[in-house]
């Protein structure tokens, strides 16, 4: 007698099945994604590895850098830019030290803006949190060459800004056109005009370390004003996004144990935002050190070059020097230099802070002894334990059960 029989899948099958169908899975994912990889490595990676060919190269801009009259010149445009005393490199030094006083000064005032910002429109008893939000954050989708003349216009010497310092007394420097650091200014209050041997006598990357200590120049703090203003609406939205994935319990509990308002921030908010603090701050570093249209728009460079970046300093070396090779050199050099940064702020900050801590292993409490019933005590409900001797009778001789 034949019996139907069913092919029973075997494990090894059952696998076979489920690899083809993630190999199908991964191939049809590929096949979503290529339009994006092709467009990414037409306009993103090839133009990369170009600019690093040419950063080696001495490729005047005329015809491919790929060409045969292209030679190779290896690092000679690195060296000619950290090393030798040229004027390249006094012009490199001197954007590096006007780029890191802005990052000094923009990074942390835009980040104290945008959080003060967050709490205060995140509050409950705000009314029009909706208003408060879109005007804090128009700046930040408003056009950064629009503002940036609109800065222009306030910072002049007969704009709104001087204008209001001189009702309060105060005359309003040129803003735009004073090339004087503001720490050389605050040190000829006190009599210190000139600078001491040990500072004048020794340089880095050309500049001397009197020059370092200069500070940014007045033209750089009105930069350093609109970049807080134009950026701190966006870092604003990051703030209130974490903000209200805090459970309003803990802040609660906090107040029932007499936390203060700053106490509750301190101990229960703040930790709570640390990897949004993390990405606002890794966001600002990498901005500001990439700043580029506002200085192309408002002072190109001056005065006396104090405004000028490594990435405008990367332009016009190229662009308008025709000295291409160099003008790459500088943009990986400040690869180089935000990258580096980056990791060390994680370092500091204990690395990535959006990671799930480990949990940790509860300490073991104390075994509590246990209780024993005093005897001749029935606990409510139960049943009389049977005595010994037999059946518990009264004085008539029934059963009481």
């Amino acid at each position: 007698m034949s019996a139907l029989q069913h092919p029973v899948a075997t494990p090894r099958g059952r696998r076979r099945g489920r690899g083809s169908v993630r190999r199908g899975r991964t191939r049809d994912g590929w096949l979503f994604i290529s339009p994006a990889v092709v467009l990414l490595g037409l306009f993103l990676a090839l133009p990369v590895v170009m600019a690093a060919w040419v950063s080696v190269s001495d490729w005047r801009g005329v015809g491919s850098p790929f060409s045969s009259q292209v030679g190779y010149v290896g690092l000679d445009n690195y060296r000619s830019i950290l090393t030798g005393g040229t004027l390249a490199q006094r012009d490199f030094g001197t954007a590096l030290r006007n780029n890191a006083y802005y990052v000094l000064l923009v990074v942390p005032l835009q980040t104290a803006l945008a959080l003060g910002l967050a709490v205060l429109v995140n509050a409950k008893v705000l009314r029009g949190r909706g208003f408060f939000r879109t005007a804090f954050y128009f700046p930040s989708v408003t056009s950064s060459v629009a503002i940036t003349v609109l800065w222009l216009f306030l910072f002049s010497t007969t704009g709104a800004v001087n204008q209001a310092l001189g009702w309060i007394g105060i005359a309003g420097p040129n803003w735009f056109q004073d090339p004087s650091g503001v720490l050389h200014s605050l040190l000829g209050l006190v009599g210190v005009d000139e600078a001491p041997g040990l500072l004048a006598d020794h340089t880095a990357l050309g500049v001397s370390w009197w020059d370092w200590l200069a500070g940014p120049s007045v033209a750089m703090t009105a930069l350093v004003l609109l970049a807080a203003f134009t950026t701190s609406g966006t870092f604003m939205l990051l703030f209130i996004a974490a903000l209200n994935t805090i459970g309003e319990e803990l802040d609660e509990a906090a107040r029932m144990d007499g936390a203060s308002a700053w106490q509750r921030f301190r101990h229960v908010t703040l930790p709570m935002l640390r990897p949004t603090l993390f990405t606002v701050l890794t966001l600002g570093l990498i901005g500001t050190w990439q700043v580029f249209d506002q200085i192309y728009v408002g002072t190109q460079g001056g005065p006396a070059k104090t405004t000028v970046t490594p990435a405008y300093l990367s332009y016009n070396t190229a662009f308008v020097g025709q000295n291409w090779g160099q003008g790459a050199a500088i943009a990986f050099i400040l690869f180089a230099i935000i990258v580096a940064l980056t990791l060390l702020q994680r370092a500091v900050l204990g690395g990535a802070p959006d990671a799930p801590d480990r949990p940790r292993r509860l300490p073991r409490l104390p075994r509590l002894p246990r209780l024993r019933r005093p005897p001749g005590r029935t606990p409510p409900g139960a049943p009389p334990a049977p005595s010994d001797t037999g059946a518990t009778t009264t004085d008539h001789g029934e059963d009481p059960r």
